[in-house]
């Protein structure tokens, strides 16, 4: 086979390789800005900011996050792991103290509510006085509301935080199929170039034969 022919084949071929890589990264990128877009646009109509820098708690102002976005709208995926990560859970602890169950979750609180609701039975059954057990019922049953609403916001903007991350890595993963792209073209003009100046005779991969060997006789 003719060297230039060789060089066209895998030029032309390195080309079209280079061109659907190309096709790949722009489906990529257009993913990547769907993702951007539709957290972004999602995220404002909820018109959520971040509490203003000197508004801050002593406990909110250790976490580096929301000094960052103080002040500003929750509009991102970044932003929303701070707000539920932070924030809310933040917030959820301190109500769980205040309400006198320090450390108490959502799914914890459950338990909670079901033995002083056996203890409120037992004094009842004792002629006891109830007052203190079914105050104790009425802030457990509060706060589990309150921590179901906090936790179900939390989860939210988690899966929101969580596409958004898709769109980033089909942003990276975009960055390096054009920059393989660009390297097959660039490959691709080379092999044209050496093609054409190369001597049209020049020839590879011949396979000399060598004369069959007549039979020796015996």
């Amino acid at each position: 086979m003719k060297r230039r022919t060789l060089d066209i084949a895998f030029s032309l071929g390195g080309l079209v390789f280079g061109l659907l890589l190309l096709v790949l990264g722009l489906v990529l990128t257009n993913q990547a800005n769907f993702a951007e877009d539709y957290v972004k646009d999602q995220l404002s109509q909820q018109q959520i900011a971040f509490t203003p820098a000197e508004n801050l708690s002593d406990e909110e102002k250790a976490a580096d996050c929301l000094v960052d976005y103080a002040g500003t709208a929750l509009d991102s995926g970044k932003k929303s792991e701070c707000y539920a990560n932070e924030y809310i859970a933040l917030h959820m602890r301190e109500g769980a103290t205040e309400a006198g169950f320090d450390g108490a979750t959502y799914a914890t609180l459950g338990g909670i509510t079901r033995g002083l609701k056996a203890d409120l039975q037992a004094a009842t059954d004792a002629g006891q006085p109830t007052d203190e057990i079914q105050a104790q019922i009425d802030s457990a049953t509060t706060l589990r509301e309150t921590m179901f609403k906090g936790e179900t916001l939390r989860g939210l903007l988690l899966t929101t935080y969580g596409f958004s991350i898709f769109g980033e890595r089909a942003a990276l993963a975009a960055t390096i199929v054009y920059i393989f792209a660009a390297l097959m073209v660039l490959l691709s003009i080379a092999g044209m170039v050496h093609a054409f100046t190369t001597k049209k005779d020049e020839t590879v991969l011949l396979v000399a034969h060598e004369p069959a060997k007549e039979p020796a006789l015996v």
